[in-house]
């Protein structure tokens, strides 16, 4: 009986629940331990899932706004510049076509005329001219021409069989006029003679006018 209650024999069973509860706790601790929290693990599987620098969608966003506005404007610049070369290059031809004509049809005027209506004739074609070129055409009819055309009998006739623009703008030309001209005098044969002229043409209200007249 006093073997049953003898508190000596109580101290082992003691320490073996207190180790017991030892080992318990840091069998827990260790599973702590082990087992990630889920928060920290969804945190970081998202943050490796995602693409490289998450803020990315704020910083596209900023591009575009940017970029954008600048495309937009580079664009209609094209487009602009695309028209004016298209605008320009039209304005070009019809120049081009409309100083050739002028310029053959001003140089039969200029080189052409009777003895009879020697001062019409030339007259007529002096307001095919541009100044200051008309004025020296003007004196060359009034010294030379005219007083000869009436004291010989003199008459030309002037034909462009060939022309051709060297360049043209809105407002100034320059052609390359190919000409054959017939003189007769008097009662004598007529005279057949050929050659070729730049003829510098302005705009001038509407109208091609001659302003240089170079044979070549």
């Amino acid at each position: 009986m006093s073997g049953d209650n003898d508190p000596v024999a109580d101290e082992p069973s003691r320490d073996d629940s207190a180790e017991r509860d030892g080992l318990a706790d840091e069998t827990e601790a260790a599973d702590e331990a082990e087992v990630p929290d889920v928060d920290e693990a969804v945190d970081e599987d998202d943050a490796e899932g995602a693409p490289a620098g998450q803020g990315a969608g704020f910083s596209w966003a900023r591009l575009l706004v940017a970029v954008l506005p600048a495309l937009a404007l580079i664009l209609a610049l094209g487009v602009g510049y695309l028209k004016w070369l298209d605008g320009t290059a039209r304005e070009s031809r019809a120049a081009a076509d409309q100083s050739v004509r002028a310029a053959s049809d001003n140089t039969v005027a200029i080189l052409s005329y009777k003895p009879e209506t020697v001062d019409q004739d030339l007259k007529g074609a002096a307001d095919r001219l541009a100044e200051p070129f008309r004025q020296q055409y003007t004196q060359l009819v009034k010294d030379v021409v005219a007083p000869g055309a009436k004291q010989q009998h003199i008459s030309a006739v002037a034909t462009v069989p060939a022309a051709a623009s060297v360049s043209a703008t809105g407002k100034h030309a320059v052609v390359l006029v190919f000409v054959d001209q017939t003189t007769t005098i008097g009662n004598d044969a007529p005279t057949q003679s050929t050659s070729s002229v730049r003829v510098s043409l302005d705009k001038v209200d509407g109208r091609w006018l001659i302003s240089q007249f170079d044979p070549v």
